[in-house]
């Protein structure tokens, strides 16, 4: 009798840590995209957007930048304190913002307030499996990533070809892999939580945000491929 309290007072408090971590997680992530969603808009709606795309270098420059950031918050987990890890993060969706403004020179503003609600449910009906699916997602990993490649690759010989329908094709399919990897994230982000110290604050405040980070990426990817095939020109 003593042990089965012991095994379930086990299990609550695994329960428990895990909604801690998650709980912040998806506060971060939040965070960063009503940081993201507010710069786009006011770049967009300032002068800062013809200094950022009236000069390819400067936008180019912020792209890199972006993306040796993204790795470097990944990567540095460890050593950093958990306010300089925020702080990056926060100035990752800032960057985002500044790159993300261009939207709205080209869609309309019902067409990407509709496309990101779309994206807010997508994200939200597979991050809601991914967290209580008991079948393991990890075998697709490999084909995840590998899908991830050829798209890749195939996106840099279309840009000499220019074929619309392999656009169109690409764009489809990028959506079924970020829809995946939303799932699949998620799931790993269940078992980081088994091995982070909920009472050590500065750890947890770390994963928690490179955790922010990494389902960040899937929704920001998943909103910028729908919007392709669900956003309005503007005329």
């Amino acid at each position: 009798m003593h042990r089965y309290s012991q095994s379930d007072s086990i299990v609550q408090q695994s329960s428990r840590e895990l909604h801690i971590y998650m709980t912040q997680v998806y506060g971060w992530m939040a965070c960063g995209l009503i940081l993201t969603s507010f710069v786009a808009w006011l770049t967009a709606h300032s002068p800062i957007i013809n200094f950022i795309f009236g000069n390819k270098n400067i936008f180019f420059s912020l792209v890199i930048i972006q993306l040796f950031l993204s790795i470097f918050i990944s990567n540095s987990i460890i050593n950093f304190s958990s306010a300089v890890t925020t702080g990056m993060f926060m100035f990752y969706s800032m960057l985002t913002g500044l790159v993300m403004s261009c939207i709205f020179l080209f869609y309309t503003n019902s067409s990407i307030v509709t496309t990101f609600c779309i994206s807010s449910m997508m994200f939200g009906t597979m991050s809601i499996y991914g967290y209580t699916t008991k079948r393991d997602l990890s075998s697709f990993n490999n084909i995840l990533i590998m899908g991830l490649i050829g798209v890749l690759i195939s996106s840099i010989i279309n840009i000499l070809l220019k074929n619309s329908l392999l656009t169109w094709l690409l764009t489809c399919i990028s959506i079924l892999l970020f829809v995946g990897l939303t799932a699949y994230d998620t799931q790993k982000l269940k078992i980081i939580a088994n091995q982070i110290d909920i009472n050590d604050n500065n750890s947890l405040r770390r994963n928690s945000i490179v955790g922010a980070l990494i389902l960040y990426l899937d929704f920001i990817n998943l909103f910028t491929l729908l919007l392709r095939i669900f956003g309005d020109r503007n005329k």
